[in-house]
C-alpha cells in the first residue's frame, strides 16, 4: 500500500497541509479521487447515514453532488493529535429549487499509519441562505488558505 503523506504523527504544519488537500479533494467533486485519501474498509458517521468502504464512499458522494448543484467548501483545522485531526467546515450549494444552502459542522477523521483516513464523523447542520448571501464562490483561491472560517 502506498503511503499519502502527510504521515501522523501530525503536527500544525503537516495537520493544516492533510486538511487543505481534504478540502482540495473535495472540491473537485470527483468522487473516486476523493475516495482514495480513504482506506478500503474507511467507516464514516455522515449525519445520520453510516458508509462503509471505498465503494459506498463513491456512490454517496457521487449522490451528494448530482443533488448538491455548485457545491463549495471551506474547511479549517481545530485540533490534532497522533493520528487524528479535528476540523471546522462549510460549504454551499443549492437544490434542484434553486435554493442555497450553507451547511456547517464539525469533522472527526482517524488516520492509519499510511496517512489514510480509516474513519470520518461528520455532524452537520443546514441553513437556507439567499443568492445574495452566498460567501463561498469555487475552490479557495491561494490568497485564502490558511484563513479560518466566518463563524456567521
Amino acid at each position: 500500500m502506498a503511503d499519502r503523506p502527510p504521515l501522523p504523527p501530525f503536527d500544525a504544519e503537516t495537520a493544516a497541509v492533510k486538511v487543505q488537500a481534504a478540502e482540495d479533494a473535495w472540491n473537485s467533486r470527483d468522487a473516486e479521487r476523493v475516495s482514495l485519501a480513504y482506506t478500503e474498509d474507511s467507516q464514516w458517521r455522515n449525519r445520520d447515514q453510516f458508509v462503509s468502504g471505498r465503494a459506498e464512499i463513491v456512490a454517496f458522494l457521487t449522490a451528494k453532488w448530482e443533488r448538491e448543484h455548485d457545491y463549495a467548501l471551506r474547511k479549517s483545522l481545530w485540533a490534532y493529535a497522533g493520528n487524528r485531526i479535528a476540523v471546522r467546515f462549510a460549504y454551499e450549494c443549492r437544490d434542484d429549487a434553486g435554493q442555497w444552502w450553507r451547511s456547517y459542522g464539525n469533522e472527526n477523521w482517524e488516520f492509519d499509519e499510511h496517512g489514510l483516513m480509516r474513519r470520518r464523523e461528520a455532524s452537520i447542520n443546514d441553513l437556507a441562505i439567499a443568492e445574495a448571501d452566498r460567501r463561498i464562490f469555487g475552490p479557495r483561491p491561494e490568497s485564502e488558505r490558511g484563513v479560518d472560517l466566518p463563524l456567521r
